[in-house]
């Protein structure tokens, strides 16, 4: 969330940053809660010196022995107003803390100012469109010809929107998985966690899923527990409510997780074959840094998650996402999408996402710098290195032959027991 210091010297700021999000945050019922809260404040502190006051006088007649019962009645009335204003004070914090919870974190400078994702800015690309044949199929078709995917089966178990890999195409999946691991492990300087799977409202919203986005997720009703719809959950809440000391950062966490989402509002778009499931595997990256060097931790951050498609060959291109398009949490984002010649659209596998100190004080996430000083907020950031469902979606499209098989990118036949092709 935004510290409300920010959010009252900065409204006009604010305001326009709920604008270009598009949100419909209360930022004046904010404002309007904010300043009773501090009213009320002056006035119980005020009554609190009061007490201290009376308090010493009663002493002091009691001790000689005086006449004390006026003073000890005002004091009881003073008491009673004072449990009167924290009462209120408590139910007003609760109202304060729910409606600063609906006010987006504001976009950095650079970021563009757009409606949605057609304002999107290209940024870089690499590589070249292609595929191996002049008119390659969609991956459901070659899939389910090579015995690499059951959707229909999958459906039986879960209903649509859900994918089985069989076969080789399990072991493809597992592949990647452990690929992108050691990539980012061995050659860009994470530590590898296996985290839970699910993760508890506090978690939640840490990172910004809640309250906003309820709706998405699946719930579990009688442990309020929810399935994470992305590892930056359980990563980013590893040290929620801890100051770590100043030589621990950067910390870099890479995970493996299947990812859960309802995907409610989507129905009808994109959902044949892997487009759009409800679960799915993904590689998650997580770093908490100090604030200082966020914006370039941020770009090394979208560089490791390119590096896993160059060495697959998967052309792609970077965008920087425009206001309209940027999430309610993130200060800044680049999208990764790449080429898949089958359904013959670009298709986003990664979004590197910086979210400045708004999760970190959600989450209670602070340092001590190296050099002493107070605690303060790290800079949280995050991305997919990468989703799997789609960069499956491109192999088995971009690596079609005219023989109907699958041609294995060089990357992954050493996890594949050195399998060259899928048959």
């Amino acid at each position: 969330m935004l510290d409300l210091r920010f959010i009252r010297a900065n409204p006009e700021l604010v305001a326009k940053a709920i604008r270009d999000k598009g949100e419909k945050a209360d930022l004046g019922g904010l404002l309007s809660i904010d300043e009773e809260v501090r009213a009320l404040l002056v006035e119980s502190e005020a009554l609190k010196r009061e007490r201290n006051v009376e308090s010493e006088k009663i002493a002091v007649l009691r001790k000689e022995g005086a006449d004390a019962s006026a003073e000890i009645a005002r004091m009881r009335d003073v008491s009673g107003r004072i449990k009167e204003y924290d009462e209120k004070l408590a139910a007003l914090r609760v109202d304060l803390t729910a409606a600063a919870l609906t006010i987006p974190n504001v976009p950095h400078e650079s970021v563009p100012v757009g409606a949605d994702e057609d304002e999107n800015v290209a940024v870089r690309s690499w590589g070249e469109p292609r595929s191996l044949v002049a008119d390659p199929v969609p991956h459901w078709e070659i899939g389910e010809t090579l015995g690499i995917l059951d959707i229909k089966g999958a459906s039986r178990i879960a209903g649509s929107g859900f994918v089985a890999f069989t076969g080789t195409g399990a072991r493809l999946e597992r592949a990647l998985i452990a690929f992108m691991i050691d990539l980012h492990v061995n050659g860009h300087g994470y530590t590898e966690v296996s985290p839970p799977f699910v993760a508890n409202r506090a978690a939640m919203e840490g990172t910004g899923q809640l309250p906003k986005l309820e709706f998405d997720m699946y719930h579990c009703s009688e442990d309020d527990l929810f399935l994470i719809p992305t590892g930056e959950v359980p990563l980013t809440n590893l040290h929620r409510d801890e100051i770590l000391q100043g030589e621990r950062l950067p910390v870099k966490y890479v995970a493996y997780t299947p990812c859960f989402r309802r995907e409610a509002g989507s129905y009808g778009k994109d959902t044949r074959g892997l487009l759009r499931v409800h679960q799915f595997d993904k590689v998650e990256m997580v770093k908490l840094v100090e604030p200082e060097t966020s914006y370039d931790e941020l770009e090394a951050l979208t560089s490791n998650a390119e590096a896993v498609l160059e060495a697959l060959d998967l052309p792609y291109r970077v965008k920087v996402l425009c206001t309209g398009d940027l999430s309610f949490s993130a200060a800044k984002c680049y999208d990764i999408d790449i080429w898949s010649a089958g359904v013959k659209q670009w298709l986003e596998v990664s979004s590197c996402s910086n979210f400045e100190d708004f999760q970190a004080r959600r989450a209670g996430l602070r340092y001590h710098p190296a050099g002493g000083g107070k605690a303060r907020y790290v800079h949280t950031l995050n991305g997919s290195g990468v989703a799997m469902a789609r960069t499956v979606v491109a192999i088995l499209e971009n690596y079609q032959t005219d023989r109907g098989t699958i041609v294995v990118p060089e990357a992954l036949r050493p996890y594949m027991n050195g399998l060259e092709e899928i048959t």
